[in-house]
């Protein structure tokens, strides 16, 4: 088929092929596919960043700021550039711009992985030095510690590479936000234009499940991914001497962006044959079509970039203004915010708190909160439907959902472990006077546990001379420790907080709560469309989105993240220079972290009871109309009786 036929947009009903013969790219069902297929790949690739974002932490040396502002980061392309979405509209060949979004998003994918490519392989503080010199992080004398080794190891062109990999991730956020504008608008105003109007909500249901399916597999995948070595490219099995239960264990976080970007290659394929415009469904062809058997189609009033831009804000302004639009969008920007974070951070969260792997974490993010979240919002649109509710009744169950959270979460904050003695780190900073004399580097961060319970830093801070291996199980084990009491052994991984069995019911316990905020989703979307004027729903939502990134989604993971920076106890090092938190006072860890959920969550309460108020007002005052009329029209018919009955004696 050419390139004529496939931009064709008014060819008489008459003459089109039969279905079993056109083209699929003249299929709204194809591209629906397709479309599914490209937002399940795009929305992959955002969960799987936040499950990767503490590895990538562990990774690099960042801190969890740094972390939070690389997760928010996609965010900043994607607001710079929303606004000229709504004045191209349909002006512009929306497939092949989606197919370009699809294709730079790939690329930006790609560009991702390039900090592991670009460096060397993953050196944890043990392998600073050589083999020569210290190698075990055992107990040394004096004169048998050089430091040589490690001046070497950071003169190497590894440092250059490392301090590069944040700005390469950054960029390649940067364009991931870039590459999404096209995708979502385009993608739902396309299918709107030409799918009937029975199957529309049908085929936009699909998308927005689909939508929400995504960061879960994202999750997922991820917990997948982290169990693999970061650096099982570069090295054989026999050589990998980390346990993913390790402190140090750095997963394969790269893996991942270099699948997701063959998908999003592959996804955007399709965009390149289908064309600009494409007949309606079969439905709405008798509907719709004019008697001379071409389809009607509405005149668009062309507008300029300059005069779209003057009246951008004008516009914004009024649609503000409405109190109930006001506040709802409050209500969601608190909840956004509370997501942004918790989806950023909630994994680490958790492997911090009760002492899990990375895997497990992500595992419980992705496969048990993100779908009772999707559950949720399905459920509230349901019920929204079944009852019929008006806006008021809507403001009414955002109300009753959020104050259900706020009862459910409260408890979490709870629902935590104290963090374990850690010899010269906590509960105080007191100098290890027995291994003093051993010289531990200030880098040594390899945890052992001792046989008294004590965790120590690294076998050097616990004063261990010697290292037994156990060759049968290949289990180490580090004797004649002078730090430790009783036994005076220790072995390697952490004590643990000592209270993993709680994760179940904290786990439980977050899952309801996102299950029961949802329920607000669907309602509070709804009261906005039912509270603007109809000329301005299409603008409305997307100022509400603009608010949701540039209050919620930016600022969200970089607040949590300063957050939990205030909580660190002790912080890495490496050639000098700080890196990220190796432990954390887990108490107030949990504090702070849900403490600041609880805070969006009663913000967003406050919102939607407001909502509440302002609604019983406008009925109040709507109430009052029809009788201050009905006085006025009463009052009038007599001053106009009485003016007839003047007009009757004048006559006389």
């Amino acid at each position: 088929m050419g390139a004529k036929d496939l931009d064709a947009t008014s060819d008489p009903a008459g003459s089109r092929p039969p279905a079993r013969h056109r083209s699929p790219f003249l299929s709204v069902k194809f591209f629906v596919l397709c479309h599914s297929f490209l937002q399940l790949s795009q929305l992959l690739v955002s969960g799987y960043m936040k499950s990767s974002i503490s590895t990538i932490e562990r990774r690099y040396g960042l801190s969890s700021q740094k972390s939070g502002l690389l997760a928010a980061f996609n965010e900043v392309g994607n607001t710079v550039l929303i606004v000229f979405v709504s004045f191209l509209g349909s002006r512009v060949h929306r497939p092949r711009f989606i197919g370009g979004g699809a294709l730079l998003a790939g690329g930006a994918s790609l560009l991702m992985t390039l900090p592991h490519f670009l460096g060397e392989e993953y050196r944890y503080t043990d392998q600073i030095s050589s083999p020569a010199q210290n190698s075990s992080g055992l107990c040394q004398s004096e004169g048998s510690l050089d430091t040589s080794s490690t001046n070497q190891s950071c003169g190497r062109p590894e440092r250059h590479a490392h301090l590069q990999a944040y700005p390469l991730l950054l960029l390649g956020q940067l364009l991931l936000g870039v590459a999404a504008v096209p995708i979502q608008p385009f993608g739902i105003s396309f299918i709107d234009d030409y799918a009937s109007r029975k199957n529309s909500p049908l085929y936009l249901g699909i998308l927005l499940a689909v939508t929400s399916i995504g960061p879960a597999l994202g999750f997922i995948s991820g917990s997948f991914m982290l169990r693999l070595y970061v650096d099982f490219d570069k090295k054989s099995a026999d050589q990998i001497q980390l346990t993913h239960k390790d402190l140090r264990w750095v997963g394969a976080w790269w893996l991942g962006f270099l699948v997701a970007s063959g998908l999003l290659f592959l996804a955007a394929l399709p965009y390149l044959f289908f064309p600009r415009s494409m007949p309606r469904e079969d439905e709405d062809v008798a509907v719709e079509s004019r008697p001379d058997g071409k389809q009607q189609t509405d005149p668009v009033r062309e507008v300029s970039l300059l005069q779209f831009l003057k009246s951008f804000p004008r516009i914004a302004l009024r649609t503000m203004r409405s109190p109930v639009y006001l506040l709802v969008v409050l209500a969601q920007v608190n909840l956004a915010a509370l997501l942004a974070g918790l989806a950023t951070f909630m994994a680490k969260f958790i492997e911090r708190q009760f002492s899990q792997t990375v895997s497990l974490s992500t595992m419980m993010i992705g496969a048990v909160c993100i779908p009772l979240a999707v559950l949720g919002t399905v459920l509230g649109g349901v019920l929204m439907r079944r009852m019929n509710l008006s806006v008021s009744g809507a403001s009414k169950l955002c109300s009753a959902a959020i104050l259900l959270c706020t009862l459910s979460s409260t408890p979490l904050l709870f629902l935590g472990c104290p963090t374990q003695e850690i010899a010269g780190v906590f509960p105080a900073r007191d100098a290890l006077l027995c291994s003093s004399s051993c010289r531990c580097p200030q880098e040594a961060f390899n945890p052992v546990c001792g046989s008294d319970g004590v965790e120590f830093r690294s076998p050097c801070h616990a004063g261990c001379i010697a290292m037994e291996t156990d060759q049968f199980n290949n289990a180490t084990n580090y004797t004649e420790c002078r730090c430790v009491t009783g036994r005076g052994s220790a072995s390697p991984g952490t004590c643990g907080s000592g209270c993993s069995g709680l994760l179940l019911p904290f786990v439980s316990l977050l899952g309801l709560t996102s299950f029961v905020a949802s329920f607000s989703q669907t309602p509070s979307y709804m009261m906005i469309l039912r509270t603007v004027p109809t000329e301005d729903k299409s603008f409305a939502v997307g100022v509400q989105y603009m608010l949701f990134r540039v209050l919620a989604f930016m600022p969200g993971p970089v607040l949590y993240g300063s957050v939990i920076d205030t909580t660190c106890i002790l912080w890495g090092e490496k050639c000098g220079k700080r890196t990220s938190c190796q432990y954390y006072d887990l108490d107030r860890f949990r504090q702070r972290f849900l403490g600041l959920q609880v805070v969006f969550v009663c913000g967003g309460l406050l919102c939607f009871l407001l909502t509440i108020v302002v609604l019983r007002r406008r009925a109040r005052l709507q109430e009052a109309q029809p009788a201050a009329k009905g006085v006025y029209e009463l009052v009038s018919a007599r001053e106009k009786e009485k003016e007839e009955m003047e007009d009757q004696k004048t006559r006389r």
